[in-house]
């Protein structure tokens, strides 16, 4: 009797296999990367189609943004309803809608990442304009003014287009030729450094000048 209730007590248990976690977000493949450097070609003709065709109806053939908005809202709520109708009728069921829900992390994460940017953005702002030495100062202001200009003689709608290109394009192009692109900047720099130098000197010497100019000057006075 003893033995048979001995048997029937619960044992010590191993606790269950734990299921294997889920990869972090920063595991997974970074999409933004994935279509600059053209590892998704489809997605990338994709955006490109997209923008083309979008300054083709805006700026050729003059159609307002609010319009193309409307028709692309009208045309996607069809294909839905039209997709819906076929689901409902072949499996007798409604759709799973699921699947197009926002998880409450992946929101708190975009709203995180939108706060970092906007904080390095107000950061580098900062640290040009206050501690950064003159010449940066001068080459963003410089930038800025190039962007200006360039803005004046294009509209927004192809200064989008351009930017979508070039985004697309210009780091591609850096990937193939980094090395030549790097001693080409590492000889810039030298050469940034040496006109530096050049100029540090002659604006001490001006400003040595100016410092025995006005001693000379006290100097009469006290005479």
């Amino acid at each position: 009797m003893s033995e048979e209730t001995f048997d029937q007590s619960p044992s010590t248990s191993s606790p269950p296999p734990t299921s294997p976690e889920s990869p972090k977000l920063h595991n997974r493949p970074d999409l933004v990367s994935d279509i600059v450097l053209w590892r998704r070609k489809r997605v990338n003709v994709m955006i490109l189609s997209a923008a083309a065709a979008a300054w083709v109806a805006m700026d050729v053939y003059h159609y307002h943004f609010i319009t193309l908005l409307s028709w692309l809202a009208i045309a996607a709520l069809a294909c839905l309803f039209f997709w819906g109708s076929m689901h409902r009728f072949l499996k007798k069921e409604a759709a799973d809608l699921s699947e197009f829900e926002i998880s409450e992390a992946a929101a708190a994460e975009k709203a995180e990442l939108l706060r970092r940017a906007a904080e390095e953005g107000i950061r580098l702002m900062f640290h040009v304009s206050v501690e950064r030495e003159w010449f940066v100062f001068g080459g963003v202001v410089l930038s800025l003014s190039l962007i200006s200009l360039a803005a004046s003689r294009f509209d927004f709608l192809t200064l989008c287009v351009i930017g979508i290109v070039g985004a697309m394009s210009l780091p591609l192009v850096y990937v193939k030729n980094e090395k030549r692109i790097r001693e080409f900047a590492e000889k810039s720099k030298m050469k940034l450094q040496r006109l530096k130098v050049m100029i540090e000197e002659k604006m001490q010497k001006i400003k040595n000048k100016i410092a025995g100019k006005r001693k000379e000057i006290k100097g009469k006075k006290t005479e």
